[in-house]
């Protein structure tokens, strides 16, 4: 099965999109003249050539077979700030500046990943953690997952020299912007990406329909600074508490 370019981008993220397409549906706008699979590889050159971006959806979590809802906002210097919830249970807010990686989980997220545990053991970690900023090497083993997601050109390395067989659909609009839908399929998977015609090509939004891998992405704040400052007042150090 041939990766296309825009699920490529999506896949990088975690939704696991891998689809083709054919045919053709012409539309007019500034792509006049160019195929869904032009459209596709300009929107992954504009893309990949942003300083930063924001990434919110769902995608899917390879580890639990769920999903993961993500608000992150994230740079090529490898800063990110946002917040994840594992299954929609719960938040973590999540900023990484520098080398340092700070998290904080609600009382929910912490239950919810303690599942199976003894519950004075569930109990203890909530109370001790709870609401509460920690910190972490992001070069250590616990934080590598989450560093990854927040480098802006590991997250895009997987839409790189791939063809895109996307098909032309109507024009349309993302949270305001002015985009023209492509249409993927393979089998009974589908995708459907929104590309900006205001501005640079940038992808908006890719909403897969993968039995497999369903999940929808948006994205936005193209070149914004991220906000990511290591917070203020007393932070829990992980590494020295052995966590």
């Amino acid at each position: 099965m041939r990766r296309t370019a825009l699920a490529a981008l999506c896949l990088a993220a975690a939704a696991t999109v891998s689809l083709t397409g054919c045919g053709e549906d012409k539309a007019d706008g500034p792509f006049a003249g160019l195929s869904g699979g032009e459209i596709a590889d300009r929107a992954v050159k504009a893309t990949k050539g942003a300083t930063s971006l924001r990434m919110k959806g769902d995608v899917a979590d390879e580890e639990s077979g769920g999903t993961i809802r993500i608000d992150i906002a994230l740079d090529k210097k490898g800063n990110c700030a946002g917040t994840m919830s594992a299954g929609g249970e719960g938040e973590a807010d999540l900023i990484k500046t520098g080398d340092t990686l700070y998290m904080r989980y609600d009382e929910t997220f912490l239950r919810e990943q303690s599942k199976g545990e003894p519950k004075d053991e569930t109990d203890s970690v909530v109370e001790m953690m709870a609401g509460k900023w920690t910190k972490m090497s992001a070069a250590g083993g616990d934080a590598k997952e989450i560093q990854s997601l927040c480098d802006l050109d590991t997250v895009l390395s997987e839409a790189g020299d791939v063809n895109s067989d996307a098909t032309r659909g109507k024009t349309s609009s993302v949270d305001g912007t002015p985009a023209i839908v492509l249409h993927e399929k393979d089998g009974k998977d589908r995708a459907t990406i929104y590309v900006a015609t205001k501005g640079k090509p940038y992808l908006l939004k890719v909403d897969s329909k993968s039995a497999k891998d369903p999940g929808t992405l948006t994205f936005s704040d193209y070149n914004k600074p991220v906000p990511a400052e290591a917070p203020k007042g007393k932070v829990m150090d992980l590494d020295k508490m052995g966590g």
